[in-house]
């Protein structure tokens, strides 16, 4: 992960509207509209990060199976006898 301090700046693009109430929702939670984006970014961010880890965790888990408990006492012919 970057250092705190490396920080870099991009521009939107965003209808006067959409700005207006992007200020004003900062506004009530005291901050400014670029904490206000930062903040969300972030939260979208590591959502994301911890969703591509669960995803992993629950493949390996399929791959390795599941015990359920039960044993096999017929063999594959004696099922398929007709």
């Amino acid at each position: 992960m970057p250092a705190p301090d490396d920080k870099q700046n991009i521009t939107l693009r965003l209808s006067r509207q959409t700005l207006q109430k992007a200020r004003i929702l900062a506004a009530r939670r005291s901050t400014s509209v670029t904490g206000l984006l930062t903040s969300q970014l972030e939260q979208l961010a590591d959502a994301d990060d911890e969703y591509e880890r669960a995803m992993r965790r629950a493949m390996a888990r399929m791959e390795d199976g599941f015990h359920l408990g039960g044993v096999h006492k017929l063999d594959r012919d004696s099922l398929h006898e007709r």
